[in-house]
């Protein structure tokens, strides 16, 4: 009984998990929308930097800043790149 409710539960969560992993490809997002994602993501790197930094963490929380501000010049730079195309075409 009990093994195969463990395997009945093995599958189940399995197929949760994949059908989260494995999600269709998102639409296309505009310019306008890519500086919004690059300014919630810097609100995001000071808010994560001031926790950290509240609770004695300045390393961790130097650590954090730096990804989330990187991500944010990600999305600043795909923004530019459409802007830029749509200027050209």
């Amino acid at each position: 009984m009990k093994r195969s409710m463990k395997r009945s539960l093995g599958v189940i969560s399995l197929g949760l998990a994949l059908s989260f992993a494995l999600s269709p490809a998102t639409a296309q997002t505009t310019s306008k929308g890519e500086i919004k994602k690059s300014g919630s993501e810097v609100k995001q790197a000071g808010t994560s930097l001031g926790h950290n930094v509240k609770h004695g963490r300045v390393v961790r929380g130097g650590k954090h800043f730096g990804k989330h501000v990187g991500s944010a010049g990600k999305h600043f730079g795909r923004s530019t790149k459409k802007a830029f195309k749509k200027a050209i075409s």
